[in-house]
């Protein structure tokens, strides 16, 4: 469910006080709606080769960007390894692990974009990859060594990214990786430009973190563990901040 830009002309971005943000299961619901019935063939064409528009290539070179920075968080032979794809989206990560040798476990929101991701996989890897579709932080996925979370946390309001680390820690050996949409002044400006675009394409409402607040309100929801920040990636339209955890 995270195959666009965390932050683009195309999307849109929450200010809204606490009280009033979407509570968790709420705002699943609505990333479902818009990844599985709304957007599917832009994501589907956005993460292939297929020619897209100057700002959604952009876009896909700063979604490349991101996923090389994420992944050099993790071993480069992760054999015998559990990895958890939380947000799989057409599957690029999940190939990327499988090269590495790890057994990946690839969910997402939304059945047609894990669809479409099976299709993908080399049939190299497809003994390495149980696909599925529902919620990524269901305990009933199991136990992981590591997990990656891109762009998957990015609709969600601190206490619930908080909420979520914390039941992916427990279930978590080594180390979760993740992305957010940081809050800057660029971000903000790059949103009112957004507002000259059509809206029948755009994202469910993205809201903006800084590194303090979200580790303070994870530690609030019981994290055990530091939430670190490791890189930005800016690509034209795309502005996204992987962080991690360390278990």
């Amino acid at each position: 469910m995270r195959d666009f830009a965390p932050f683009s002309t195309s999307s849109g971005i929450a200010e809204a006080a606490p009280e009033a943000r979407p509570r968790y299961d709420a705002t699943l619901g609505r990333v479902e709606t818009y990844f599985d019935k709304t957007a599917t063939q832009t994501w589907e064409r956005l993460t292939s080769d297929a020619p897209v528009s100057k700002i959604r290539e952009t876009v896909r070179r700063g979604r490349d960007q991101m996923r090389a920075l994420m992944l050099s968080r993790l071993p480069d032979d992760l054999s015998g390894q559990r990895v958890l794809d939380a947000g799989c989206g057409a599957g690029q990560m999940t190939a990327e692990l499988a090269a590495r040798g790890a057994e990946v476990l690839a969910i997402d929101i939304s059945p047609s974009l894990v669809e479409i991701a099976e299709l993908r996989l080399p049939a190299a890897y497809r003994r390495q990859v149980t696909f599925t579709s529902g919620d990524m932080l269901s305990s009933e996925l199991g136990r992981f060594d590591h997990v990656v979370a891109m762009d998957s946390l990015i609709y969600y309001e601190a206490a619930d990214i908080g909420s979520a680390l914390k039941k992916l820690e427990n279930r978590t050996k080594a180390t979760i990786v993740f992305t957010v949409a940081p809050r800057t002044r660029l971000l903000m400006a790059m949103w009112y430009a957004g507002k000259l675009f059509p809206r029948s394409d755009r994202s469910p409402v993205m809201i903006p973190h800084a590194h303090k607040p979200l580790a303070q309100a994870a530690r609030s929801q019981g994290l055990r563990g530091m939430v670190r920040p490791v890189d930005r990636v800016s690509s034209g339209f795309y502005i996204s901040q992987a962080m991690e955890v360390r278990i």
